[in-house]
């Protein structure tokens, strides 16, 4: 037979099966964490749009210095590009129109900035710098050419942008990386109409500074929010997995029934659904043991039960090949065949009381209108004779209809079991009382005799199975013991009760009441 997969189970989750709890808890958050982390690709615009703001600012500056050197006498143009440089940190050189040096800001003044050597700096500056690089290379950055002086400083052709900014007319900015990958700006404009060009360049290593700080940033807030997460998730996966993993003990322990005392934890403190499903297991198991202790129990009474009839057929057998006199020989037979009887009956009965707990679990409970079926009963007992001189008096009172929510064949089973029940204790002539009483949400049918009565102590054991007070007067074989067993078993089946009291009217007598849940009228 093919294995059918749980219906409350997908396909697309059966990946998942084999991994544990305790993996796919910390797997869900630390991938959120991950999509977190993602983020830190996003600083690379950060980045760009502060290289894109230098750049203009690059342009913005070098035309003004250009737009002011042009208005300048000759003679004040090194003093102008020595007190530019000096205010904005930059360095101006000034090339004529075969590309010679003119003037450079940094031999007319201190030069305002000085490239760093990384052979000089701490190792968490070379981290830094590797993971830039890494960071490059991850998000396929385009390569910028590294910044080298020129030998010679009055060589022009080592400046493209000065080539184009004078083919061009126009400002032209570039990016080099400093022996440390800083970023070096550099741009190149017309001076006026004189042919000469300005270059202006700037270490902008507050741009690098900036992109690691944010990276770091972020960096510290992952690493602490993964931290926690993991710290939580195995918390979580703790208050979690533990738990299962003592119920799973706890069952496998039950199953294997080598131990019967083994404690199933309820797990009281728990309000939530791991506390509910230990519950459930813990009542679950205490069921299943109830109903293994009723089996075994059963299973030894009915052996008990078997074994007198068949004994004494034994025996009348036996005694009958041994026997010529008639009479007893007609007595053995008789014998025999009452303990066949015996035997019939008790096995019929067994048989029906082993299937009434399976049969009631799978029947759809309809409105069954007890005052009818009790009417019906009665007047089918009356025309089979059953009842003796017996009559059986039936009353109702109560506001509602008297309705419950059951199954009429196996309510009718219970009273005829009841009925049965009171007219064998009844003396000839005594009448047997049917009473249905409607009280609010519930329905009240009692059957009352006027025999013997049940003493205070025997009212419980009057529904254990196999227990049997019966009168004197009544044939051997023609009771099983199983009658009120089976009946309290199908009152409980329709989530009700089946009770024994003495008379309400203090008169001498049983009476036997059922409570059934009454009928909810929409």
């Amino acid at each position: 037979m093919a294995k059918r997969s749980d219906p409350g189970t997908t396909d697309r989750t059966r990946w998942s099966w084999s991994v544990s709890l305790t993996a796919r808890i910390l797997a869900v958050n630390v991938i959120a964490l991950g999509l977190l982390a993602g983020s830190l690709i996003y600083i690379d615009s950060y980045r760009k749009e502060l290289v894109a703001e230098r750049f203009r600012l690059a342009q913005t500056e070098v035309e003004i210095a250009a737009s002011a050197l042009a208005d300048a006498r000759a003679a004040r143009v090194p003093e102008r590009m020595a007190l530019i440089g000096t205010q904005h940190s930059l360095r101006l050189r000034l090339y004529d129109n075969e590309g010679a040096l003119v003037a450079d800001s940094f031999e007319l003044a201190d030069p305002t900035y000085e490239f760093v050597d990384p052979e000089t700096e701490p190792w968490y500056q070379h981290a830094a710098r590797t993971i830039d690089r890494g960071m490059d290379r991850l998000l396929g950055a385009p390569p910028i050419p590294d910044h080298i002086e020129p030998a010679e400083t009055s060589d022009a052709q080592h400046w493209p942008e000065i080539a184009d900014a004078l083919d061009n007319e126009t400002t032209v900015v570039m990016q080099r990386l400093a022996p440390d990958r800083t970023p070096v700006i550099s741009a190149a404009t017309p001076v006026g109409e004189s042919g000469t060009v300005l270059l202006t360049t700037r270490n902008a290593r507050d741009v690098t500074q900036n992109v690691r700080d944010a990276r770091q940033t972020l960096a510290i807030i992952v690493g602490t929010a993964l931290v926690v997460s993991i710290l939580l998730s195995l918390f979580l996966a703790r208050t979690i997995v533990q738990p299962l993993r003592k119920l799973v003990r706890a069952a496998v322990r039950v199953r294997l029934g080598r131990d019967r005392t083994v404690v199933v934890p309820r797990l009281p403190d728990r309000r939530d659904e791991i506390g509910l499903l230990a519950r459930a297991i813990s009542d679950m198991t205490a069921a299943l043991r109830q109903r293994i202790d009723a089996v075994e129990s059963f299973a030894a009474d009915v052996s008990h039960e078997l074994k007198n009839p068949l004994t004494s057929l034994r025996s009348a057998l036996e005694s009958l090949e041994k026997v010529e006199d008639p009479n007893v020989r007609k007595q053995l037979m008789y014998i025999a065949k009452q303990d066949v009887e015996r035997v019939d009956w008790l096995v019929t009965e067994i048989a029906d009381a082993s299937r009434i707990d399976a049969q009631i679990s799978r029947t759809t409970f309809e409105c069954v209108d007890m005052l009818r079926l009790v009417r019906a009963l009665v007047a089918e007992r009356d025309s089979r004779g059953v009842n003796g001189s017996n009559p059986l008096l039936i009353s109702h009172q109560g506001d509602g209809p008297l309705r419950v929510a059951g199954d009429a064949p196996r309510l009718e089973r219970v009273l005829h079991n009841l009925l049965d029940n009171a007219v064998s204790f009844s003396c000839d002539g005594d009448p047997v009382e049917i009473a249905l009483i409607r009280r609010d949400e519930h329905l009240e049918i009692s059957i009352s005799d006027f025999g013997p009565g049940i003493a205070r102590d025997s009212r419980e054991k009057v529904f254990e199975r196999f227990h049997s007070l019966r009168p004197e007067s009544e044939e051997i074989g023609t009771h099983s013991g199983l009658g009120l067993a089976i009946a309290r078993t199908i009152v409980e089946a329709h989530y009700g009760t089946l009770v024994a009291h003495a008379r309400r009217d203090g008169r001498q007598g049983a009476c036997l009441i059922i409570t059934l849940p009454a009928w909810a009228d929409e």
